[in-house]
């Protein structure tokens, strides 16, 4: 009999940048491209076996939670105050509930720029807040982009054993948009919908839905490894 399973679904942003740059353009090229991934999966029904995939999704953006007034504000980016680093029960209330997010996630997708060719530090800030047990035993997949014609890919390689190391193992495909506002409407349209570069996305969501499906049974039956 086919069933519905909905994976809690978490997409942090790699950006906290709010400024425009005096060529012109977005302040934050990032937000045209999670405008299109929220409409993709929102819109997307996975089909593995007998069961059909759907996903729950929440984002968490460092220009968010790192502003004033945002849920880690008080720590800030260059982790003044990490989770971890608390008693048990002891963490500021805005804090807890993003860890809370965090650990109760079946899957990761991460859309991020590349700064300086690497990670860039409010993405490294925001995920680094909190330890990797939250993150243990689930997958992530990770989307890139640029103004350029690189699509951001020297941080998707830098970003592998970043994610590695918090335990949220990377699946092997990739997605990267080169010259992101030329392929994408602010609200996340495709200006050009036959772009050969738009197909990345749905093998790599369904590569990330076959692993946070097994992932999600085996924590069920067994929990993590004990030795």
């Amino acid at each position: 009999m086919m069933s519905c399973i909905t994976l809690k679904t978490v997409i942090f942003l790699g950006s906290a940048r709010d400024i425009s740059p005096p060529w012109g353009g977005d302040k934050r090229l990032g937000d045209r491209v999670l405008n299109h991934v929220k409409t993709f999966i929102n819109a997307r029904e996975g089909t593995l076996g007998d069961d059909t995939v759907k996903h729950s999704i929440t984002v968490l953006d460092p220009l968010e939670l790192f502003g004033a007034g945002g849920a880690l504000a008080e720590s800030g980016g260059e982790l003044r105050t990490p989770s971890f680093f608390y008693k048990a029960g002891s963490q500021p209330e805005g804090m807890a509930a993003v860890q809370q997010t965090i650990k109760d996630a079946d899957c990761y997708i991460i859309i991020s720029p590349e700064y300086n060719h690497s990670v860039p530090p409010a993405l490294a800030g925001l995920m680094g807040t909190f330890g990797g047990s939250n993150y243990a035993y689930k997958p992530s997949a990770t989307i890139t982009y640029s103004p350029g014609p690189w699509g951001g890919m020297r941080a998707a390689v830098a970003l592998r054993p970043f994610l590695s190391e918090l335990g949220c193992l990377p699946v092997s495909k990739l997605t990267g948009y080169p010259n992101a506002s030329e392929m994408f409407n602010e609200d996340g349209t495709a200006k050009d919908p036959a772009n050969r570069m738009l197909k990345q996305l749905a093998p790599m969501i369904g590569e990330l839905e076959w692993m946070a499906m097994a992932m999600k049974a085996q924590r069920e039956k067994t929990g993590p490894p004990s030795a």
